[in-house]
């Protein structure tokens, strides 16, 4: 097992066609059908940004997944003091490779990550409906502290 980071857009966009379908399975009124070119385009916007990177998990040469980290710079206002994180944005993982700690070597490359640049807070959001996401961040000891809401009208 080989982890990496990357700039290979097209093979994240690529790996990126797992979870877009769970997306759109879990929430058809809400996202996208995976497209293809449109998907490449805005990974290769996305690893263009200083404060974004991509890592890259491999099997034997094989690509089995990707995560997408930002690291967040929060400044200090008059509600709130100053703190920094590793923001996730997305964990794919192919169907053949799930359950098989992938998800978890990620985690913790991130962690290693996160406390070389002196970060001590890891961030993450997914879908209520995402019972699998819910019970992976779960299993390793995420704590939910805010809720977002919405009101069809």
């Amino acid at each position: 097992m080989k982890i990496s980071r990357t700039k290979d857009y097209e093979l994240v966009a690529k790996l990126n066609k797992y979870v877009q379908d769970l997306h759109t399975h879990l929430f058809p009124e809400i996202f996208k059908e995976y497209h293809d070119l449109e998907v490449r385009n805005f990974f290769k916007e996305m690893m263009n940004k200083p404060n974004m990177d991509f890592l890259l998990i491999e099997d034997i040469e094989e690509p089995v997944g990707y995560v997408w980290i930002e690291f967040k710079d929060y400044p200090e206002s008059a509600f709130k003091k100053p703190f920094k994180s590793v923001y996730i944005h997305q964990i794919s993982i192919s169907k053949l490779h799930k359950n098989k700690g992938y998800g978890s070597k990620l985690m913790d490359e991130i962690t290693t990550i996160a406390k070389t640049n002196g970060i001590n807070k890891i961030e993450l959001d997914y879908w209520l409906d995402n019972e699998a996401a819910k019970n992976f961040y779960k299993k390793r000891e995420f704590i939910p502290y805010r809720e977002f809401v919405y009101k069809d009208i």
